[in-house]
């Protein structure tokens, strides 16, 4: 059941992102709460390789499960100018909202 709940929510965020994409662009923002930064990780609950500040502006563009079933978003965005591919952050430390 819990896992069918994940599914839908994971659907409607999916399908909220292609809704609104005609309309507004998707963007997220990193919000750890524990005001340190967030960890990015090669694949869902990986090795390190990466670590993003609060309020750093990423996209979102996928979502994938761990083995805990805890949900996970893969996460891009500009630096300095360039494209970047980041890696896989948890996804209760990320926010989105359409702009």
């Amino acid at each position: 059941m819990r896992r069918l709940a994940g599914l839908v929510s994971v659907s409607v965020f999916c399908a909220t992102v292609g809704i609104n994409a005609a309309h507004a662009e998707r963007v997220c923002k990193v919000t750890d709460p524990t005001g340190t930064p967030l960890n990015i990780r090669e694949t869902p609950n990986g090795k390190l390789v990466n670590k993003l500040r609060n309020e750093r502006e990423v996209y979102a563009t996928e979502v994938a499960y761990d083995d805990q079933d805890r949900p996970w978003v893969y996460l891009e965005g500009y630096y300095k100018g360039e494209y970047r591919h980041w890696g896989w952050a948890i996804r209760e430390f990320v926010s989105c909202y359409d702009r």
